[in-house]
């Protein structure tokens, strides 16, 4: 029940999926760089409002990076981690929880994770 995200890939091409709906959300494309390892050069999100509910740009960044840093690479990305904390707090009714909680609702992760 905790883990929220289905991430798989195709080629160069992450794509991401809420767990419980079977929605895709986001996908990525990554490109090489020069002395290994990878970066996103483009990615999409879901603008649909009955299949996700995102309409937040820099929040969806941080998702994405997120979902990928702390999820399918096991990263700490506590930079990561703070700034969507405060993107959640800044649009969400439940502003005063905290921030473990929020990691949890939204990643399924704890926040020491």
């Amino acid at each position: 029940m905790d883990e929220k995200w289905d991430v798989f890939t195709e080629g160069e091409v992450v794509f991401l999926h809420r767990s419980w709906t079977g929605n895709g959300v986001f996908a990525a494309t990554f490109t090489p760089v020069g002395g290994g390892g990878w970066r996103i050069a483009s990615a999409v999100v879901e603008r649909d409002s009955e299949r996700y509910g995102g309409t937040d740009d820099a929040y969806d960044c941080v998702m994405l990076e997120l979902v990928i840093s702390a999820i399918v690479l096991g990263e700490p990305a506590p930079d990561l981690r703070s700034k969507l904390v405060e993107f959640t707090r800044r649009k969400s009714p439940s502003a005063d929880a905290p921030a473990g909680l929020i990691q949890h609702s939204t990643l399924g992760l704890r926040s020491d994770s």
